[in-house]
């Protein structure tokens, strides 16, 4: 989640993986995604259009990856999700490159938005 995004629209999807150099030589071989690792428990991955990370910091997640959308304003947007009847998981919280925060959907689907401010 280097460079920002377009605000609202799908930007970044993450891995919760047992396996970072597992992950890496899967993906790197069947699809030759390219990588840069930024510390031992994560991984950019990007396929040449879209982006997304390997990581091991948090229990793998049976049933998909993590979606993450950009946002202009962090937040704006957590109010709308708000508003729109979703249930905060992960309150903000600051990473390197920016901020983001986790939401329940109406269905239980987990879904985080991210902000470089």
């Amino acid at each position: 989640m280097g460079m920002r995004g377009k605000d609202r629209q799908v930007d970044n999807i993450e891995f919760n993986v047992a396996d970072i150099a597992r992950s890496k030589a899967f993906y790197g071989q069947v699809f030759g995604w390219a990588f840069t690792d930024y510390g031992p428990t994560y991984s950019e991955f990007s396929d040449g259009r879209l982006t997304g990370g390997f990581t091991t910091g948090e229990p793998v997640r049976p049933g998909g990856p993590l979606i993450i959308v950009y946002a202009d304003d962090l937040a704006a947007t957590q109010r709308r999700v708000e508003a729109a009847g979703a249930r905060i998981s992960r309150a903000v919280f600051a990473f390197p490159g920016g901020r983001r925060f986790h939401f329940i959907d109406p269905d239980g689907y987990e879904l985080a938005v991210w902000s470089a401010d």
